[in-house]
């Protein structure tokens, strides 16, 4: 499980929390990162394949990416789809015309 937090105030704004869980060795581990707006995070894709999506998910609703992620396309929201909703500066009003085929 992955998820992202937004702090405004902090110069790090972002704080990413990835908890993991191994089976083979029967451990669980729990890794917490912190990056601002530029910096990306090291991905845990390649020892743990399934927090791909979930490293998407992070991306798409927090716009916090991971470094040479494989996959790195939204996954929650449409695809034409600008900003992303779970930062706090994202707006609460307004509206989007929006069309489909």
């Amino acid at each position: 499980d992955i998820c992202g937090v937004d702090h405004p105030s902090r110069k790090r704004r972002f704080e990413v929390v990835h908890n993991l869980l191994s089976t083979r060795y029967n451990s669980r581990i729990r890794v917490q990162t912190s990056a601002d707006e530029v910096t990306r995070i090291s991905p845990v894709v390649s020892p743990f394949p399934s927090a791909g999506r979930w490293e998407r998910e992070v991306w798409d609703m927090s716009g916090v990416s991971s470094i040479n992620h494989p996959d790195l396309r939204r996954i929650s929201t449409d695809h034409g789809f600008e900003g992303h909703p779970l930062r706090k500066d994202f707006p609460l009003s307004g509206y989007v015309e929006v069309r489909y085929d």
